[in-house]
């Protein structure tokens, strides 16, 4: 029998399924659709949550969902698998459903069975002491909780039910004693249920959940915002020994101008506006929202004072803000999958806003992908390459292969000062086992010591940028690419004469930019109005092609324009195609100023 597997780790086999009944000589079929098989266990040791598909433990990465709808709380059937696609295809291989939502319908799980996506499933409780001492009360929600477990036990998809969202964390931030942090219906009723409607699947009686107090992060799962609403440094991450989130990473994320032009009449909002500010989550009763945690961020990457920059300099602070949620998230996920890590997952809050804002949401309200979708996409990939910064140790190098053959690979390393001057490089190849991984230090790469990290800082440093690319040995495949800015992001600017840019239509009817710079090209963004890119706010290395290919949001096509703006390019670059001509040249960006 074919078993299912997340998208990341294996394929999503289905198999048809009918019952057949004799009844009174006769035979009568009943279709049952498409069923999966798979096994899913917990390895919970030490305090470690780690999922195990089908015997092999995966490294679960995705977000908590929202809605397609927020008023009739229902999903348009093109909408949602649009959505469901989306996620899958930035390596998402797992949904949260949070007791702080609602149930979603029938068609979100059969997509998510068919695209191999795993669902966390919460019950809908949150944050409150339910009286289940009640009679009355106690009957409903059991009722409830078995309807639930009847629609969804047919699943493949479903990885772990949860009894809600924060119920023991609130007793137990308000000084209540542990033994009124949860009740009997949770961690007794509830959990039986389960087990005798669905058998074998993970059960936790609320998130967070373990360790002395349950919001504690470094045992059982956790809500993890130490990077994020606490204003922790980006080495926080390493020192919190995260087991597993199921909510993390919450920041305003700044959309594309087209969805931010929704709120101010066409026009891009100034980050004071109320309209603006309205759309800002926040947490009620606190002295600052999610605006001013981003911005906490942006002076610590970019070391710029947010505040003059928005007064000042307002499409440059948004552009900022839009790289600085996604470069830390990417940070923060390299750390979690290191093979050092203990993690065994993270979903980030949210995957999609509910209306036009810098909302939480990695997918805007009208479906883009906002730029931290972008940087997760390559930290969330199947194979990656990552950074993490060991401090004196300098850069470890670390090679993730999920995928179900092993990977024969060679990394480059190349580092750069000013975005242009070579200061050094080293390669080495070596074979990553499947769904497995390795490690490598940059020092031990280039066989002498660089202050990779700028930990030691003798003298002058000796470049600005370090990255590191991951090939294919055999074939010469690019697989992916990070990079490290010892510096920090705020990097020289350079001339739009340095790139060169080259434009064709493909036979599909798509469009493909090949892009070359003698210059680093940082957190290159794309503006491209009928067609979608395959890659955005991304970093292109000196003398190293880019190519990017644009899908037509139109069956037909007959001009292309995009907007190529680089962060730390003087002038923004225009491409534009006909199918029988193409021009390039450098053109006003089509941001809109305020």
């Amino acid at each position: 029998m074919p078993l299912w597997w997340p998208h990341t780790h294996g394929f999503p086999r289905l198999v048809a399924c009918r019952l057949e009944l004799l009844a009174e000589g006769e035979w009568t079929a009943f279709d049952c659709g498409a069923i999966g098989f798979k096994d899913i266990t917990l390895d919970q040791g030490e305090g470690r949550v780690q999922f195990k598909v089908n015997g092999l433990p995966v490294f679960c990465r995705g977000a908590v969902w929202t809605t397609t709808d927020i008023l009739a709380l229902r999903a348009d059937p093109a909408r949602l698998r649009h959505l469901l696609e989306m996620a899958r295809d930035a390596g998402l291989n797992m949904l949260r459903v949070g007791g702080t939502m609602a149930y979603e319908c029938d068609e979100f799980y059969r997509l998510c069975d068919e695209l191999g996506i795993l669902v966390w499933q919460d019950f809908m409780f949150a944050n409150m002491d339910y009286p289940v001492g009640d009679a009355d009360f106690r009957t409903g929600v059991e009722a409830e909780a078995r309807h639930i477990l009847e629609r969804l036990h047919r699943h493949p998809c479903i990885a772990a039910y949860c009894g809600g969202s924060e119920i023991a964390q609130q007793a137990a931030m308000l000084g209540l004693p542990a033994d009124e942090w949860s009740n009997s219906f949770f961690v007794e009723a509830l959990p039986r249920l389960c087990s005798s409607e669905h058998a074998t699947i993970p059960y936790f009686p609320s998130t967070p959940w373990g360790g002395a107090l349950p919001f504690h992060v470094s045992t059982g799962i956790s809500h993890y915002y130490g990077v994020g609403a606490y204003r922790r440094p980006l080495s926080d991450v390493k020192m919190a020994r995260v087991k597993f989130t199921t909510e993390c990473l919450g920041f305003s994320n700044v959309p594309e101008p087209s969805t931010m032009s929704l709120l101010y009449d066409g026009e891009i909002p100034p980050p004071h506006h109320p309209r603006w500010k309205a759309r800002t989550p926040r947490d009620n009763g606190a002295g600052w929202d999610f605006e001013d945690i981003r911005d906490h961020y942006l002076k610590q990457l970019f070391d710029r004072d947010p505040v003059s920059l928005r007064s000042q300099e307002v499409e440059r602070y948004y552009a900022m803000s839009r790289v600085v949620s996604g470069e830390v998230m990417g940070r923060t996920f390299a750390e979690w999958r290191a093979p050092p890590s203990q993690c065994g997952g993270a979903l980030v809050w949210t995957f999609q806003d509910l209306w036009p804002g810098a909302g939480w949401g990695i997918v805007d309200s009208t479906g883009k992908p906002k730029a931290a979708y972008w940087y997760l996409k390559r930290a969330w990939a199947r194979r990656a390459v990552q950074f993490t910064d060991e401090g004196l140790d300098g850069l470890a190098v670390h090679v993730v292969n999920d995928s179900h053959q092993a990977l024969d690979a060679t990394i480059e390393l190349e580092m750069y000062r000013e975005g242009r001057v070579a200061t050094g490089a080293a390669q080495a190849s070596f074979v990553v086992p499947a769904r497995g991984a390795t490690s490598r230090h940059a020092d031990a790469l280039l066989g002498y010591f660089s202050d990779s990290t700028n930990a030691y800082r003798f003298g002058p440093p000796k470049h600005d940028v370090v990255l590191v690319r991951l090939k294919r040995s055999d074939t010469g495949e690019h697989i992916g690419e990070d990079f490290f800015f010892p510096l920090g992001m705020s990097l020289p600017m350079q001339r739009a004469d340095a790139v060169e840019t080259a434009v064709e239509w493909l036979a599909d009817g798509r469009v493909a930019v090949s892009l070359k710079s003698s210059v680093f090209l940082q957190a290159v963004a794309i503006a491209c109005e009928g067609f979608t890119p395959d890659d955005n706010f991304f970093h292109v290395a000196p003398n190293r092609d880019k190519r990017i290919v644009f899908t037509p949001q139109a069956a037909t096509a007959g001009a292309f324009k995009a907007f190529l703006e680089p962060l730390n390019l003087a002038e923004p670059l225009a491409v534009r195609a006909t199918r029988e001509s193409a021009t390039i040249r450098a053109a006003p960006s089509p941001r809109s100023s305020p």
